[in-house]
């Protein structure tokens, strides 16, 4: 028999898994085991793929949406199911539905979105009564973006992303544009020119308006896609590179101002306009 939990959410079975932005990111050492030292500000955006959860009794997690290159074995949302039930003794199991908006090797995070979103929704339908904390900690163990979305606030973050603290920031309307490729983390991080030891800084200093990127010249040198996406936006407000990209974005003060630019962008470019938001779409809608 299914958990109560799960017999309750059969007329409303769709979770939120939000877009990130990294308004900062800074890359300040390296630790010995080879993972980069950071300091970065995570900020969501309304802007969301959605998962929903067919919960099985005979603890089989399969995935139902077919996702381009990412095999289901390798897929982040079948990983966390299974490591939350491997964790925790979960006897149920659970068929997944992805519906899929926000681009991959963007550097919006929606890898780990889902991932977190998983936990959090299994965590919920499965009974498995973990806390937050123990959900972060698993979360980790699979991204180090995942404990983020699992918080559901917006972040001032060090270490390899995963110590967070509350920032409260303003919440403009986003322009994002997505350039033609995919952009590896793992050639940005591993390439010999990258900044690995740029000074620390403060909070402080980002609010009075440090918001460098230590991997924008090896991505901008790399894709030139990337390149030529910043120099256009920047045209109409102060372009920003998110994470290792190849998403870019910049902020306005309304939506219309954004939807105005939008209109705008060359062909090759997808584009999307979404608000900011200190609270995770995830956190609000939690069941």
């Amino acid at each position: 028999m299914l958990p109560e939990s799960a017999m309750n959410t059969s007329l409303n079975n769709s979770w939120p898994a939000p877009a990130k932005l990294n308004l900062l990111l800074r890359i300040v050492g390296r630790r010995d085991d080879g993972y980069h030292l950071l300091q970065t500000v995570f900020q969501f955006v309304d802007l969301c793929d959605q998962l929903s959860f067919d919960l099985r009794t005979d603890g089989v997690i399969k995935r139902i949406t077919h996702l381009e290159g990412v095999a289901e074995d390798q897929d982040l949302v079948i990983r966390a199911a299974r490591l939350l039930q491997q964790e925790t003794g979960a006897i149920f199991g659970a068929e997944i539905k992805l519906d899929k908006q926000l681009p991959m090797g963007g550097g919006l995070g929606g890898g780990s979105s889902d991932a977190a979103t998983t936990l959090v929704a299994l965590n919920s339908l499965w009974n498995t009564g973990l806390s937050e904390d123990q959900l972060a900690e698993l979360g980790l163990r699979l991204g180090a973006d995942v404990p983020v979305f699992i918080r559901g606030y917006a972040a001032w973050a060090e270490g390899v992303g995963e110590a967070l603290s509350p920032i409260d920031l303003p919440e403009p309307w986003y322009l994002i544009l997505v350039p033609p490729c995919h952009v590896s983390t793992a050639e940005i991080f591993s390439d010999p020119t990258l900044e690995r030891n740029a000074p620390p800084i403060t909070v402080d200093d980002f609010l009075l308006g440090c918001v460098d990127n230590s991997c924008l010249p090896v991505v901008s040198r790399r894709y030139p896609e990337v390149a030529h996406a910043l120099e256009w936006l920047n045209q109409h407000a102060e372009a920003k590179l998110t994470g290792t990209g190849g998403c870019v974005f910049a902020a306005f003060n309304d939506e219309a101002s954004a939807r105005q630019v939008l209109q705008q962008i060359p062909k090759q470019y997808r584009g999307l306009v979404g608000r900011g938001v200190n609270c995770s779409p995830l956190s609000k809608g939690v069941k």
